[in-house]
């Protein structure tokens, strides 16, 4: 169905994922506003996806990747893309205010605005638009994080942010290394022109190192309380530092974005795993 296509699913599913992550680590105890958290972050997400589709319409249809999308395939007239696209911003901005946590739409309107203007703009720009809209990727822990009665200079929140932004950062260069010719023949600017295979390779494997050294942290910040959740964050860890270096090492041209970018996702999802089943041993 086209409109299930603007909305991105499954982006949509692990953005709602990690605002409830940090609602529950925040959280003292169980309570119903992290239904409506869910909802609203999940509605934003689904919105800022076909807000973005309308958006890059054009540059969609100069990509085989993209081109059988709702728009660029004429399945969806532009007008009414925008409207639904609204019409979910605005659904989930209320879900958020209904949470009583006023700081929560504002978050959401942030992450919306920094998304679908600053980042969708400098992607027209720079090859290395992908670290400042990483930013939108820490907004949905710290939107849960609020909804779930955490500071908001907690210095737990930021450590949790820093893990999710620094995440954000080699998942959208894996994406970018796999389909940067479609990006310059779109006219859009590389990763691709500026780095071969090799040093994109090694630059990836950088930030994900980083990555799993920054959730590292959230145990030194005390944010995990059992010893084999801490075990098996550690173990993980390891796991994905290994299935990216072992590519640099062998200096082979396999298909790493494909292999490393599936598996980054895992690992995202199951460090969210491990975090909420942490604090919810706690609370019960």
């Amino acid at each position: 169905m086209p409109y299930i296509e603007l909305c991105k699913i499954p982006i949509a599913l692990l953005s709602a994922f990690s605002a409830a992550t940090g609602f529950l680590l925040a959280t003292t105890e169980l309570r119903s506003q992290i239904v409506l958290l869910l909802l609203g972050v999940f509605l934003l997400a689904c919105g800022s996806s076909a807000l973005n589709q309308y958006q890059e319409r054009e540059t969609d249809a100069a990509m085989p990747r993209t081109r059988d999308r709702p728009l660029p395939a004429r399945r969806i007239r532009p007008v009414t893309a925008l409207c639904f696209a609204l019409v979910l911003l605005c659904s989930g901005l209320s879900a958020l205010l209904l949470t009583g946590a006023l700081p929560a739409p504002m978050l959401g309107l942030l992450a919306v605005g920094w998304y679908n203007g600053v980042y969708t703009l400098l992607k027209r720009k720079t090859a290395f638009a992908g670290v400042p809209g990483a930013l939108v990727g820490a907004i949905p822990p710290a939107i849960g994080w609020i909804t779930g009665g955490g500071a908001g200079l907690d210095p737990k929140l930021l450590t949790l942010c820093f893990f999710f932004f620094i995440w954000q950062v080699p998942h959208s260069w894996l994406h970018i290394m796999k389909f940067g010719r479609e990006y310059e023949k779109a006219g859009l600017p590389a990763l691709t022109t500026i780095f071969n295979a090799l040093q994109l390779k090694r630059i990836i494997f950088n930030w994900i190192f980083a990555t799993t050294v920054s959730c590292l942290f959230l145990s030194a910040k005390g944010m995990v309380h059992y010893f084999s959740i801490n075990i098996a964050l550690l173990a993980l860890s390891a796991w994905l530092v290994w299935n990216a270096l072992r590519p640099v090492l062998r200096h082979t041209n396999d298909d790493l974005p494909v292999q490393v970018f599936k598996k980054t996702n895992y690992y995202l999802l199951i460090v969210m795993l491990l975090l909420s089943a942490d604090k919810l041993f706690m609370l019960s």
